[in-house]
């Protein structure tokens, strides 16, 4: 989770990935591979590049994909320092990603258990296994200060 915070705030120091914008929300997930190597890491992106589904998550996962040649993410773990949304949460389930950590909870669109709870739906084909609050106090410090 460290790793995800240091992502949201100085963003990803890869000269792949953009830089940081700074009127995007300072979200930041790392993409884990089964042995905890790190394969990818994502920050909002969405008011940088243009697009709605810009997400630190999906960001994530799009370059870990790439890197490993393949749509399935079996086995890696995604730790991002905010609840996923309706929208992350759908990917992570396609991408069959093992292992969700996050840090803040988010009320107002929070699908990992406050909201809604797509992660753990049981109608749907794959549920990760969730860990939310992990350093919650740090995460949701970070955010409130982008807000104010």
């Amino acid at each position: 989770m460290r790793r995800a915070l240091a992502v949201a705030v100085t963003g990803p120091d890869s000269p792949a990935v953009a830089p940081v914008g700074a009127d995007d929300i300072p979200v930041g997930a790392v993409l884990y591979d089964p042995d905890g190597v790190e394969l990818a890491v994502g920050r909002n992106e969405r008011e940088l590049t243009g697009d709605p589904t810009a997400h630190a998550e999906v960001l994530a996962l799009r370059r870990g994909a790439q890197r490993l040649g393949r749509w399935r993410l079996d086995g890696c773990t995604l730790v991002v320092t905010l609840e996923p949304c309706t929208m992350c949460a759908g990917a992570l389930v396609l991408a069959r990603v093992s292992t969700v950590v996050f840090g803040a909870w988010e009320p107002k669109t929070g699908a990992a258990g406050s909201l809604w709870d797509v992660l753990r739906d049981r109608r749907l084909n794959h549920r990760p296994e969730v860990y939310g609050g992990i350093l919650e106090t740090e995460s949701a410090t970070l955010l409130r200060a982008f807000f104010r």
